[in-house]
């Protein structure tokens, strides 16, 4: 039974981070829309979230998290999909 929750959770989990997806990319919309470049919304983003994170779990979790995505673009995850000949 056990192993059914953790399914559960982890669809619940999904939908949750596709949701913030889709509400981060209107918003992005929304900002070049405006007029503002993409750099300084990104640094927006990032500082929101940031903050948030700080307030709400603490100073090790944020810095987690920074770690976790510095390794992800290191990895090459963020960068455009790449045309293979």
């Amino acid at each position: 039974m056990e192993h059914g929750v953790t399914d559960v959770d982890a669809l619940v989990r999904e939908e949750q981070r596709l949701t913030a997806v889709e509400n981060h990319c209107e918003a992005w919309a929304e900002g070049l829309s405006a007029g503002i470049e993409p750099e300084i919304i990104a640094e927006a983003a990032l500082a929101t979230a940031l903050r948030e994170l700080m307030r709400s779990a603490g100073e090790d979790l944020a810095l987690a998290l920074i770690e976790r995505m510095r390794e992800r673009v290191v990895a090459g995850e963020f960068e455009p999909e790449r045309i293979c000949h």
